[in-house]
């Protein structure tokens, strides 16, 4: 098992109340967090835990978005949050469509959140259509 990033006081000093069970909730989410950010990693050649310890700005931004990612799985079942970030209805005929938030309570990191942390970076890919090397001109 490796380090947790993030603690439930993590949660708390940003503002965020939880009850008991979201608590016990909330220490299983920041393993699983913390486990699935350093897969991500290791999957894209980087080494998580090398880099917080070069860098002690770097585990902070890490700390954050592992918090982030558990607030998010956290919410989606609050009773206090809405569970349908969109929904539409219609009239006579009557058709109703509502988009869920997280609906399976799955923990996700946003590519953004990746691309601060330089886990991901935009790529550039090209292919040559024409292969036009000076032999091939006639030149």
């Amino acid at each position: 098992m490796g380090a947790v990033y993030a603690t439930i006081s993590d949660i708390t000093v940003l503002g965020y109340s939880l009850t008991s069970q979201q608590q016990d909730a909330a220490e299983v989410l920041l393993e699983q967090a913390s486990a699935k950010l350093r897969l991500t990693a290791k999957k894209y050649g980087k080494n998580i835990d090398a880099l917080i310890a070069d860098d002690a700005d770097y585990g902070d931004a890490v700390k954050n978005i592992v918090v982030q990612a558990t607030v998010r799985a956290l919410n989606s079942v609050s009773s206090s949050d809405a569970a349908a970030s969109q929904m539409t209805q219609s009239g006579l005929g009557y058709s109703a469509t509502m988009t869920y938030i997280n609906a399976g309570q799955s923990l996700y990191f946003l590519r953004n959140e990746l691309k601060d942390l330089g886990i991901i970076r935009q790529t550039f890919g090209l292919t040559e259509v024409y292969n036009l090397d000076s032999a091939d001109t006639g030149n």
